[in-house]
């Protein structure tokens, strides 16, 4: 099979259109989903991830939660007025019931588990607060040699949404997103604002999605919410795919244009608290200007129209 990945996810719409895209892509092999706090509390966003991957036909796929706050400062606030207080426009109990329990060994467990019985290299796609992959590297070091990628979706270059700094991934747990993305030394991709905005999608496009049949109409039936948000932001009646935009990148390397530098994430207290500062002034490694540290890739531009057409081709083609 294709593309060996786990998803650590707090659905959330745009999450849910990410399960979508990694469920019904046939030459992806998804090994499991751990949730986090995020979007909306975990007790929500763990039954979310179930009964969506029930919707999708894929109980074969292990659920595990994990983290159900920050690393250390408790004081992210979840995203309800984005979302739905449900996390899904107010239509999560539409869904059909999870029939698989949920797994009792929890997200650290179940990724240890996962990652040491894979037979080749497994790519990571953490589309919610980076906690549980911070617990993770830091309780389980040595499990760093079956990962081949991570994913992430979060972060801004240019702008933020929680704050005007900070994206709401980095900025409801900075302690952990720093821990992943500065002290880790894994392949990492960072999928930020910048891209994901450039790939939002219209109510046109959401309506081919309805019309392809009763599982496009279940997933277009989560948005109402979610495009109330996003269209005095965009402009016009539509939504940002945020996840779906790292999702793609995960299972499709190089979907996203990439250009790699250095990153912190700024953890004090002031109004830039979140903020992923991505140093692009490509200075010379000699320049006692330079910021230490290792470098990630950063998505920022892709061929839009093109990846409008391969999230669409992907979820219809397998409903």
């Amino acid at each position: 099979m294709g593309t060996k990945l786990i998803i650590d996810t707090d659905p959330g719409v745009d999450d849910a259109f990410a399960l979508a895209l990694a469920t019904r892509s046939e030459d992806v092999d998804l090994l499991g989903v751990t949730t986090v706090f995020g979007n909306v509390p975990l007790s929500h966003t763990t039954a979310n991830a179930r009964r969506l991957l029930q919707l999708f036909g894929r109980e074969d796929v292990p659920v595990a939660a994990g983290a159900e706050r920050p690393l250390v400062y408790d004081n992210a606030k979840p995203a309800g007025f984005v979302h739905g207080q449900d996390g899904l426009s107010g239509h999560a109990g539409t869904l059909p019931e999870a029939k698989r329990a949920l797994d009792e060994r929890g997200a650290v467990r179940l990724l240890v588990d996962l990652l040491e019985a894979a037979d080749e290299p497994v790519t990571i796609a953490p589309i919610g607060p980076l906690t549980n992959i911070a617990l993770l590297l830091a309780a389980h070091p040595q499990i760093r040699e079956k990962i081949g990628r991570i994913v992430i979706m979060g972060g801004g270059v240019t702008k933020g949404n929680s704050t005007t700094a900070a994206e709401f991934n980095i900025w409801s747990d900075p302690e952990a997103a720093r821990r992943v993305l500065v002290d880790g030394d894994i392949p990492t991709v960072l999928v930020p604002l910048d891209i994901t905005h450039q790939c939002s999608v219209d109510t046109t496009w959401l309506g081919k999605l309805a019309a392809s049949g009763p599982l496009g109409a279940a997933l277009e039936a989560l948005t109402p919410t979610y495009v109330e948000h996003y269209t005095p932001i965009l402009g016009f009646p539509g939504m940002v795919m945020h996840d779906a935009v790292a999702v793609a990148e995960a299972i499709r390397p190089g979907i996203l244009d990439t250009e790699s530098y250095p990153v912190d994430v700024e953890c004090g207290f002031g109004p830039a608290r979140g903020a992923t500062l991505v140093d692009r002034r490509r200075l010379r490694s000699t320049d006692p200007q330079t910021v230490p540290g290792r470098t990630i890739d950063v998505a920022l531009t892709t061929d839009v129209d093109a990846f409008r057409g391969f999230v669409l081709d992907r979820i219809v083609g397998g409903l």
